[in-house]
Order: structure tokens, then C-alpha cells, then sequence
């Protein structure tokens, strides 16, 4: 499959990045380099341009996709939570700009060997960088019942998380899950036939569980937001684009510790720490999609952008 993700929301975040010639940016989730395109155009031949991806097919197909642009490029196989030990090893103390794209690849979503989709029958993986050890099927069978109950009901958002993770330990118990479709039936077998009917695919929330606790997402993004903002260079920017409410919640929270650091008690008269932001908001309110990037891609529906600039 050819590597490929439409880059969501791309006006907004070219202008709220606000590149300009010379400068260093990093894109963070670099996939198939449909955002960074945007920022190496705009840097006009000079400037450097640092992509770091945790998936090697995602390197290996950005790395062609760019290479028509003249300014500096270089390719990181890392996670973006890692990005201090990334400048460090580039020698950059400071970057003037920085996207992170949180969704996963249309790539990963659609390749049945990813294992990521419900809608394809493959191993259960969901690994996005296939060096790690921990995948799909090593959740959904060697996790305890307590464990899944909680990660689908946590990070699926999933009102028949109990029942879902009751009917999967019933199910391994006779043999070990090995498939995507495996995984469905018992889902959809373990939820009403009233609550199969409405809404999404039955199994969306339940797979979007698994996945980010295979990749630890809000992990590594909780990890990465203060350490993003921290070598930012004065008058740099961070655009992060968020696809459901627990990315956008921990984004929108560690911004407004930066924008209101001040720990004195609510009491005191005035404030005796010191501390004062070292952050302005770009945008007041998250950036959405509009109706025209909606009909062309439906994935933008959820995506919500924050943008921040360093004092």
C-alpha cells in the first residue's frame, strides 16, 4: 500500500505555525508527510525541517514524498514524547515551530496487516512502531478482566465495557484471540441489539481503547506537551490537532498550566510565587473543520487544533 494521510485541518495549521524562512520546525508525527509538504514549501529553500515518526514505513515514504523540497530535512525513527533527547542528539537547543498530528494514519487504518481496523480481518497488532513488544493480542489476552474492563471503559469511552471485557475473558478462555473479526464477533455479542444499532461501529470504541494502550498515547502526549513548549524559542509556536476528548483534555490542561502557573492559595491577595506564564494562547477556541474539509474527509470530523506561542 502506498503510504498515505490527508493532512487535516492544513490552512489552519500553516497559518497559525506561522513559518518563516531560515527557521527550524519539527513535525512531530511526521507520517506521510502531508503537513510537513506545507512547512518545507513555506521555508522556501532554506530553514530546516526535523520529521520524527515512530512508524519506519511512514519515514521511508515522507522522506520521498519531500525530497522536491531544497530546505534541510532530516528523518527521526523516535517518539515525539522523546523530543529533547532528538535535539539533543541534532545538536538544536531551540525550535521556532512544532505540529503534532495525534491521529493515526490512513495508512495504518486501512493496511489489513496493521491490525488496527475493525473493518479488515488481521492479526490483532495495533502497533504503530513495530519494534515495540506489546501488541493488540497481548492486551485483549493476557491482560486481567479488571484491566480490560477499566482500559475500555477509560480510554473507549465504552458504557458495555464490563460486559465486553466479561464475554473476551469467557472467550480466551477456550482459545487465545488471534484476529480482528475474532475480536468483533465477541463484541458485538457481548452488547444489546438496541446499542449495535445506534451509533458508530459497534467495536470503534473498544478497538480505539486497545490501540492507545498498546501505543501508551496519552502517555507519551502527556509526557511531550511541557517538554514541546520548554524548546520552543521565543515567538515559537505549538499546534497540536487532537481526534477524541482525552487527547484534547490533557492538551487543553497542561496549556492552562502554563498559562496560569501561579500555585499561591486562591486566598492570598496577591501573587508571592513568581511564576507567570511563559505562554499566549493563538487560539482562543480549538480550530474544527469546516463543511468543505468535512465532505472531502470525513476522518476531520473530531479533530480539534490548539495553538500556543512562547514568550
Amino acid at each position: 500500500m502506498e503510504f498515505s494521510h490527508v493532512p487535516v485541518l492544513f490552512d489552519e495549521v500553516m497559518e497559525g505555525l506561522n513559518i518563516r524562512d531560515g527557521l527550524t520546525y519539527v513535525d512531530g508525527t511526521l507520517g506521510g508527510g502531508g503537513h510537513s509538504s506545507g512547512i518545507c514549501e513555506r521555508l522556501n529553500g532554506s530553514g530546516l525541517l526535523i520529521g520524527i515518526d515512530k512508524d519506519q514505513d511512514a519515514l521511508d515514504a515522507a522522506s520521498k514524498r519531500l525530497e522536491e523540497y531544497s530546505c534541510e530535512k532530516r528523518f527521526v525513527h523516535s517518539n515525539y514524547s522523546d523530543i529533547k533527547l532528538v535535539l539533543n542528539e541534532q545538536g538544536i537547543e531551540k525550535i521556532d515551530g512544532a505540529l503534532l498530528d495525534l491521529g493515526v494514519s490512513s495508512f495504518q487504518l486501512d493496511n489489513p496487516e496493521r491490525g488496527f481496523s475493525y473493518m479488515h480481518d488481521a492479526k490483532l497488532d495495533m502497533r504503530m512502531n513495530e519494534e515495540d513488544s506489546l501488541t493488540a493480542e497481548g492486551v485483549v489476552n493476557d491482560y486481567s478482566k479488571a484491566e480490560l474492563t477499566r482500559i475500555i471503559k477509560d480510554y473507549g469511552e465504552e458504557r458495555w465495557a464490563a460486559r465486553i471485557a466479561e464475554f473476551i475473558d469467557k472467550e480466551r478462555k477456550n482459545k487465545r484471540i488471534t484476529s480482528t473479526f475474532e475480536l468483533v464477533d465477541i463484541i458485538k455479542a457481548a452488547m444489546p441489539a438496541a446499542a449495535r444499532r445506534e451509533g458508530p461501529h459497534p467495536a470503534k470504541r473498544t478497538f480505539q481503547a486497545i490501540r492507545i494502550e498498546v501505543n501508551d498515547e496519552l502517555g507519551h502526549l502527556r509526557r511531550a506537551v511541557d517538554d514541546f513548549v520548554d524548546v520552543l524559542a521565543p515567538g515559537g509556536r505549538l499546534a497540536i490537532i487532537t481526534f477524541h476528548s482525552l487527547e484534547d483534555r490533557i492538551v487543553k490542561e497542561s496549556f492552562a498550566k502554563r498559562l496560569n502557573p501561579c500555585t499561591c492559595p486562591p486566598e492570598l491577595p496577591m501573587c508571592v510565587c513568581g511564576k507567570v506564564a511563559d505562554i499566549k494562547k493563538v487560539t482562543n477556541k480549538p480550530s474544527v473543520a469546516d463543511a468543505k474539509e468535512l465532505e472531502r474527509n470525513p476522518r476531520s470530523r473530531s479533530a480539534k487544533l490548539r495553538i500556543i506561542e512562547k514568550k
